[in-house]
């Protein structure tokens, strides 16, 4: 369906003719808020996870395994709820998937045992998903010249619910307990259905392929494109350096040496903002084909991250550091990943997409479990030798890549 012919079928359709690139402020600023809220489901549990050990009775490792669980239920809808986006009218898709997590973080924050948080931990993080199919959707909606604007505008609001979703919960556990953290979040789930039913337009089917299809052409990408599955790999070796970092260091600022409160772990989590700043000169190096130095300068800076958190075990100057360079070199090889693999066929943007973050979230979930292992078997010490070690491995990798492989020309697919 055409841009004017899906924004005919809103209400307020009119409302976009006064808007110079075809689309209202007020919908771009619903679908960064949606994209937002909705991947903040994601991360709610990391400054939580002391608490859910004391009151489940269970050990660091059994607690880290929530924050795994979940990254694996977005990884599960990346790969099969995602393409039903080309299959099926996207504001129904979008109202259901929210009505199950709905329902799903009324459960978790109902859970009178750690298997039943689990299992809804899981269930959350699947449909949580509505966020990869919501800046699609934006893009779908732009004229060709504002595109990229509205995109950014609509993913700086994704990286905004990512940043303060670790804040918020720690903030409202510290006030009302963990499980208003779930249920406060389920009221907005329902909220944010309600509002995108009522203002989105109709978008139709992009393709009556049959869904099996669509799927075995996403895997067939990954064949396809060896850089899709090295920016994967790359990512996967980053993200689960993050995960394992902020998966384990609320257990040190709430430990003997600092003794945070969960108030104080969200404000700590507050310096992994400063991460953000990196993405506009991230995308000049892209732009300038510095692709490839940059990365290997990303993972060395990630490496240098952990070793400073290493030496500032008791000193929350040295770890606010070590999280903000963290988070600063995530941020870089993610956006020179997705600036990578969107060069190599723009017919299928959407399932390189779903490949490329589905393969990192794996990273995710075991850099999250591993690093809840590490921190049982040896302490934030053996944390920071893991957390090193990820984005060394990536660095070893990095030299066996072609140089100019990253400006390779776009290939087109059915």
């Amino acid at each position: 369906m055409s841009q004017s012919t899906a924004l005919r079928t809103s209400p307020r359709a009119a409302d976009s003719r006064l808007a110079p690139h075809g689309v209202p402020g007020w919908l771009i600023a619903l679908l960064a808020v949606a994209s937002g809220m909705t991947v903040a489901n994601l991360y709610y549990a990391q400054p939580l996870l002391s608490s859910l050990r004391d009151v489940f009775h269970i050990s660091t490792a059994t607690a880290g395994a929530l924050i795994t669980l979940t990254q694996v239920g977005y990884v599960i809808g990346m790969l099969f709820l995602v393409p039903l986006g080309d299959r099926l009218e996207k504001r129904g898709l979008i109202t259901a998937l929210l009505t199950i997590t709905t329902l799903s973080l009324v459960a978790a924050g109902l859970a009178t045992s750690f298997p039943m948080l689990l299992a809804a931990s899981l269930i959350s993080g699947a449909t949580s998903v509505v966020a990869q199919i919501l800046v699609p959707f934006a893009a779908s909606l732009a004229p060709d010249h504002a595109r990229g604007r509205i995109v950014g505008r609509v993913m700086s609001g994704l990286l905004t619910g990512i940043l303060l979703s670790r804040t918020v919960s720690s903030l409202v556990s510290d006030v009302a307990g963990w499980r208003v953290v779930y249920l406060g979040s389920a009221v907005l789930m329902a909220a944010l259905a309600l509002a995108l039913r009522a203002a989105l337009p109709q978008h139709a089917p992009t393709t009556s392929v049959p869904y099996h299809h669509v799927l075995r052409s996403t895997v067939a990408l990954v064949r396809t494109h060896p850089a899709l599955l090295r920016r994967g790999l790359y990512q996967a070796a980053m993200f689960g350096a993050f995960s394992a970092f902020w998966t384990t260091v609320s257990y040190v600022l709430t430990g003997p040496h600092f003794h945070y409160s969960p108030v104080g772990v969200g404000i700590f989590a507050l310096v992994g903002a400063a991460g953000a700043a990196v993405a506009p000169l991230a995308g000049r190096w892209a732009d300038r084909e510095l692709v490839r130095p940059m990365t290997g300068v990303a993972f060395a800076v990630a490496a240098v991250a952990f070793a400073v958190a290493g030496f500032g075990q008791h000193s929350v100057v040295l770890l606010a550091l070590a999280a903000v360079l963290v988070d600063t070199a995530v941020q870089t090889t993610l956006i020179l990943g997705q600036h990578t693999i969107y060069q190599l066929d723009p017919n299928a943007r959407a399932r390189l997409n779903s490949a490329f973050i589905a393969t990192f979230f794996i990273g995710g979930a075991l850099g999250s479990q591993l690093g809840s292992l590490a921190y049982r078997a040896g302490g934030w010490s053996t944390v920071t030798l893991l957390g090193a070690a990820l984005p060394l491995l990536a660095l070893l990798y990095w030299t066996t890549e072609r140089r100019g492989a990253g400006r390779r020309p776009a290939r087109t697919s059915d």
